[in-house]
């Protein structure tokens, strides 16, 4: 059952994003499409289920901020430091995928292997149909319509 607000932004819009609410995908039932388009640095979530597509924005804490350089760190420190968040990053993807049947990875970069290798090394994801495809950098338009192409041609 779909909250009261989100029903309405639904209708209001034809297309949303926001970066607050990753849980938005967490309180479906596991009956449903999923597009991402990612690289290094955010993940672009699509659930597709009906027009319209909503999109959801997961970023890496790494790629947004500048390198520290300073006397006192040790290159060994910071590689180790952006090992976590890139992990922390993928972990957050795998924890909204689990809830879905089908996924699409897609995008410009080799994020969407990266992804897929730690999806089918775990056994909990052996269920999951996994789809990867390459695409360059692109609108959120083009997003959804990538989407909604892979999973209307079933």
């Amino acid at each position: 059952m779909r909250h009261p607000e989100r029903t309405k932004q639904y209708r209001n819009k034809k297309t949303m994003t926001t970066t607050k609410n990753p849980d938005i995908f967490m309180d479906h039932p596991k009956v449903k499409n999923l597009g991402i388009w990612m690289d290094h640095s955010n993940a672009h979530l699509m659930e597709f289920i009906t027009d319209p597509i909503t999109t959801e924005i997961i970023s890496n804490k790494t790629a947004h901020r500048e390198k520290e350089h300073s006397p006192g760190k040790s290159e060994d420190g910071m590689h180790h430091r952006e090992q976590q968040q890139q992990a922390e990053y993928y972990q957050k993807l795998c924890d909204i995928i689990r809830n879905f049947q089908d996924v699409l990875l897609f995008g410009p970069t080799g994020a969407k292997l990266e992804l897929l290798n730690l999806l089918r090394s775990d056994h909990q994801f052996e269920h999951i149909k996994l789809d990867i495809k390459d695409s360059d950098k692109m609108s959120q338009n083009k997003q959804h319509a990538f989407v909604r192409d892979h999973f209307s041609h079933r």
